[in-house]
Parts: C-alpha cells; sequence; structure tokens
C-alpha cells in the first residue's frame, strides 16, 4: 500500500509567521498535539508539537518532565509561555522535518514513525507542499483492516 491511499487529505497547518498563541488555538479547535509549518506556499519548513512548546517555556527541565518524581515550577512555566506566546512559530518550530511523498510505502511510513518516535508525517510533493499528513492511529487502524502490504 502507498502512502496516497492511507494519507489524511484534510490537513492544518500553520505559518511560520503565525505566533505560538495562535499554535495553541488550532491545535485545541481541532484537538492536535502538532501541526506542519508551512510558508506563503505551502511548502513545509517546519514542524511544531506541544512537546516543543513545553521545551521552549522550560528547556532545561523538558527531560526531567518525563519523570514522575519531577514537579515543575508552575509559575516559572506559566511566566515563561507568557513570555513566549507571541514569539513566530518559527522561532521554536523543528526545521529538520521528516517527511514522505505520495508513492513511499505504508510500511517506509510506519517505520519512520517509529524510528524517530513521531505522531504525525507531513506527506508532500515534488516541490515541498503539504498534501497530506499520515499519522499513527490511521496506520494501526489499516494494520487491522489488512489493508498494509507486508
Amino acid at each position: 500500500m502507498k502512502v496516497r491511499e492511507a494519507m489524511i487529505r484534510d490537513v492544518s497547518a500553520i505559518f511560520e509567521d503565525e505566533t505560538i498563541e495562535d499554535f495553541i488555538v488550532s491545535c485545541l479547535r481541532q484537538n492536535k498535539s502538532g501541526l506542519p509549518v508551512v510558508d506563503d506556499e505551502f511548502k513545509v519548513v517546519g514542524f511544531l508539537s506541544e512537546s516543543d512548546v513545553i521545551r521552549s517555556a522550560l528547556p532545561s527541565h523538558f527531560s526531567l518532565l518525563q519523570s514522575a518524581s519531577f514537579i515543575p515550577d508552575t509559575h516559572q512555566f506559566v511566566q515563561r509561555l507568557e513570555k513566549i506566546k507571541s514569539d513566530k512559530v518559527s522561532l521554536h518550530m523543528v526545521k529538520r522535518v521528516t517527511c514522505v511523498k505520495l508513492d513511499d510505502t505504508v510500511i517506509y511510513a510506519a517505520d519512520l514513525l517509529i524510528k524517530n518516535n513521531l505522531k504525525i508525517l507531513p506527506v508532500i510533493d515534488e516541490e515541498r507542499r503539504l498534501i497530506g499528513i499520515v499519522n499513527r492511529i490511521f496506520l494501526i487502524h489499516a494494520a487491522t483492516q489488512g489493508k498494509i502490504d507486508r
């Protein structure tokens, strides 16, 4: 099965010059944890996730946040979020984005998701324009339906 058969075409993205606050509102409205970042030509230039925002707000504490024994200074976190909420998305996004193309196999996409611990892979055309996404739950669904070739 090819990515073109498994991708989600109705895609949300955020422009690189929008703010962190715009990103948060978009994610809340769409129940997303991250979005591809695009330029004016809709070319993928980055990816921003809630983890990236947390990392920007508490850079030295991010790895500790994954420990159950760590209790962050909430006040410090809120203050830092207040400072970065007007920043452009481009300042906090991941710039080296793993993407797939229409003719890549779903197995290849699944391998990238697993190996890179990603939830979403942007699907791009030859000019790097965003045309869809592949996410983990969609691939899991396709696998349980027997739609993924070995």
